[in-house]
């Protein structure tokens, strides 16, 4: 609900509470964004100046308390007392935006242009602001668990406007805060860093031209006592993939100033008599509660707001992706052995990887083409994929529609297609994008595509990017709508296609990307313990039913660790699983254990998609309100191991639960030389005996079998003892290094008094 009152406006939610007003000299002053309150709490939040501060500039000469550099405001402009960082900027002009008015209406309010936008059941609230020849819109969706804010500048004069800067949203929140952003680079997704924010502005921006895996544009603002549970914490990001940018910085008076929005390095739009400016919606969140409500509250707005309607709630299929398997050396005949493999495992989705087209034998050649390598596929696209849905599958296809190689067709024909500057083109993995701004590249891969697509009923799509750009300049904005509206027409007419974004990994994982794909690839780093940390602080800002989580040969490509197969379905499980890998080198016991973890998989599959995520002392939580799934991961262990507590939050303290873990083999060859101290000949660990035995044969890991009271549960139940140097023993988590474990709670219909 949206209530105007007296120049108080409040959105009031069940969730969350947003007030601000109009002063007597027009300016909007921000009031309050918190825990909900009633509108006639608003007086009890006014900044009151008294006699201002000194040496300030004031409005009203008459009025010392008129300074605008000192209060919380919504919206600021330059050259009139607010010293701040400043929202907008207008070459050779101050702003001086005064309130003229205001609506409110069901619904959202669409773009003109195309770029993409939060959808649902939303109440929007309109505020006009106007100086001479501009009207700016403060515009704000009010969402069950988020905020939508964006602005929207309109020239009404009858000279050009240079606009060099235009924020999302700009909001002053009073208290002391820590800001986390998530940084990183290609297999090195989602660092995250922490940092105080004080006099001194801390930036979060990317310049690519993409949203980037150097700095994820969503972002957090938490006050030092915050915790998982506890503590007031923001979350904020952008429904964007271009380059972005955020800032906070406090104000002497104990004010930050957090904006976002797109970057403006390097951005200039001149606006005519009559044009407008939109920029992207930023997401805005807040919880008193702590990291996990407020992830909680983001996970909600994602799945109901962002993703496509016909994805959203629906189950992700188990796939299988040819690529680290095979890479561009495969034919037709291997293809379809992987296939059977993969199918009797049980994967539903057997996905073909790069290479398939022109002479893409390696990352050299052939991007811009889509005429089918009949040497690899003698049958055509249309064959292969027939063949894999008479086995039982459905059938997806890899692209790369952005950019082109020199080596190409295309790019012979088209060199003008290109996107470079004046100077010799430099080029990144081989490869140069090609130039959205321009309709005819748009029309030529909307063709191109979707004649693939329904020639060959394709039901999936990774659609990658690897390509970041130093020609876009001050394209870059019109490439990025140039994407969304290719995204749009090819997509939006085969809304059942599963489109999965990529872009070297987690280079574009944000919510403009997700308003078209249901799922993003995390990175193109697939060691589990590496995904720990990348899929873990995804989850801050984004739900694991966006997180494409693959299981892949051990070991790892990007890390050169071995990780145990049960580690690396157990990471997996916390996402949309597929398995990356070649299935015919598989030994007999890893057969078996795959088939295993898919079928767990399955059946737990809504809880693992869509159950609420919690991080824990020992790694993550799901749970959809009757089933809870708890995963414990350790990274290198430790000689003598004490106990650990399983900790199990959001369970009826009164009620009564089965507490089982999954079980898991252990393989026999991890123990090389050791195996001679308990059998009764002296096996030499690196003989064909030991190795014949560890591809058949396990030894039972500790399984817990128990029942306890929620709040038991709450408290913490000790788990079975980790190795301790003294022997085997199937009571025991008999693991190593990257060890981890998934224990099923559910709730058991049986007496208190038969708990073990």
């Amino acid at each position: 609900m949206i209530i105007n009152q007296n120049g108080i406006f409040h959105i009031q939610m069940e969730e969350y509470s947003y007030l601000f007003r109009i002063d007597p000299y027009g300016i909007v002053q921000h009031l309050h964004f918190g825990a909900p309150v009633r509108t006639e709490d608003a007086e009890g939040f006014f900044c009151h100046p008294g006699l201002g501060w000194g040496s300030c500039t004031v409005l009203d000469d008459a009025d010392s308390g008129t300074c605008l550099d000192d209060k919380p405001l919504e919206w600021s402009g330059s050259g009139r007392g607010d010293y701040r960082e400043s929202p907008i900027e207008l070459s050779g002009r101050s702003t001086d935006f005064r309130f003229a008015g205001s609506r409110t209406y069901k619904g959202v309010a669409p773009f003109d242009c195309t770029l993409p936008q939060a959808k649902g059941d939303c109440e929007t609230l309109e505020i006009l602001l106007e100086q001479q020849g501009l009207r700016l819109k403060l515009i704000y969706s009010a969402f069950a668990t988020a905020l939508v804010r964006r602005t929207v500048l309109e020239n009404t004069g009858s000279e050009p406007v240079s606009l060099n800067k235009l924020m999302s949203f700009s909001l002053d929140l009073h208290g002391d805060f820590r800001m986390t952003t998530f940084n990183g680079g290609w297999i090195a997704e989602m660092r995250r860093q922490d940092t105080p924010v004080g006099g001194s502005k801390v930036v979060n921006e990317s310049l690519t031209g993409a949203s980037s895996n150097r700095h994820n544009p969503g972002f957090l603002l938490w006050e030092e006592d915050a915790t998982e549970t506890s503590g007031r914490v923001y979350g904020f990001n952008l429904i964007y993939s271009g380059n972005h940018y955020a800032a906070a910085q406090q104000s002497l008076q104990g004010f930050t100033r957090v904006m976002q929005g797109i970057n403006p390095s390097n951005f200039c739009r001149i606006l005519q008599p009559g044009e407008q400016f939109e920029t992207p919606e930023a997401v805005l969140c807040h919880s008193d509660a702590g990291f996990g409500d407020l992830s909680c509250r983001m996970h909600t707005f994602v799945n109901h707001h962002i993703v496509p309607e016909y994805w959203q709630g629906r189950p992700r299929p188990v796939k299988y992706n040819s690529w680290e398997g095979c890479m561009f050396d495969f034919s037709q005949r291997r293809l379809l052995d992987l296939a059977d493999r993969a199918k009797k495992m049980g994967c539903e989705l057997f996905v073909l990887d790069d290479g398939w087209f022109g002479q893409r034998n390696n990352d050299r050649a052939g991007l811009g083409d889509y005429a089918v390598n009949r040497k690899k596929l003698p049958e055509g696209m249309e064959g292969l994929a027939d063949r894999i849905r008479a086995k039982g599958m459905e059938f997806g296809l890899w692209f790369e529609p952005e950019s082109v190689n020199p080596d190409s067709d295309l790019y012979r024909a088209h060199p003008d297609w290109a996107l470079t500057d004046e100077f010799t083109p430099v080029l990144g993995r081989h490869q140069l994008l090609l130039d959205l701004t321009k309709p005819e590249v748009r029309d030529y891969i909307v063709e191109k595509v979707s004649g693939l697509l329904d020639s060959a009923k394709i039901s999936y799509v990774k659609w990658d990017m690897n390509r970041h750009s130093i020609a876009l300049g001050a394209k870059a904005h019109d490439f990025v709508l140039g994407l969304y509206e290719v995204l749009g027409r090819i997509f939006g007419l085969r809304p059942r296609i599963l489109l999965e974004s990529c872009s070297s990994g987690g280079n574009r994982f944000d919510l403009g990307m997700l308003c078209f794909s249901p799922q993003v690839w995390c990175s193109d780093d697939t060691d589990p313990i590496e995904r720990l940390t990348i899929q873990g602080n995804l989850s801050f800002l984004y739900p694991q039913s966006t997180f494409g989580a693959h299981v892949s040969a051990a070991p790892h490509a990007q890390t050169l660790r071995a990780t145990p197969l049960a580690t690396r379905g157990n990471v997996a499980f916390f996402g949309c699983l597929g398995y990356e890998l070649d299935l015919k080198h598989l030994l007999p016991v890893e057969e078996k254990e795959v088939k295993a973890q898919i079928e767990f998989y399955k059946a737990h599959r809504s809880v693992f998609q869509y159950g609420e995520f919690s991080r824990t002392a020992l790694g993550w939580q799901v749970s959809d309100g009757t089933t809870t799934i708890a995963g414990v991961f350790h990274t290198l262990v430790h000689a003598a191991p004490g106990y650990e507590k399983l900790r199990i939050t959001g369970l009826n303290r009164d009620s009564v639960y089965s507490v089982t873990s999954l079980a898991q083999a252990i393989r026999v060859g991890q123990f090389g030389s050791l195996l001679k101290h308990v059998v009764p000949v002296n096996i030499d660990p690196n003989g064909a005996l030991l190795r014949l035995a560890d591809s058949r044969f396990t030894l039972k890991n500790a399984v817990e079998d128990l029942t306890a009271s929620g709040a038991a549960l709450h408290s913490g139940i000790l788990l079975k003892p980790l190795f301790r140097g003294t022997g085997y023993d199937e009571n025991q988590r008999t693991q190593g290094d990257f060890g981890s474990d998934i224990y099923i709670i559910v709730p058991k219909k049986q007496d208190f008094s038969e708990i073990k």
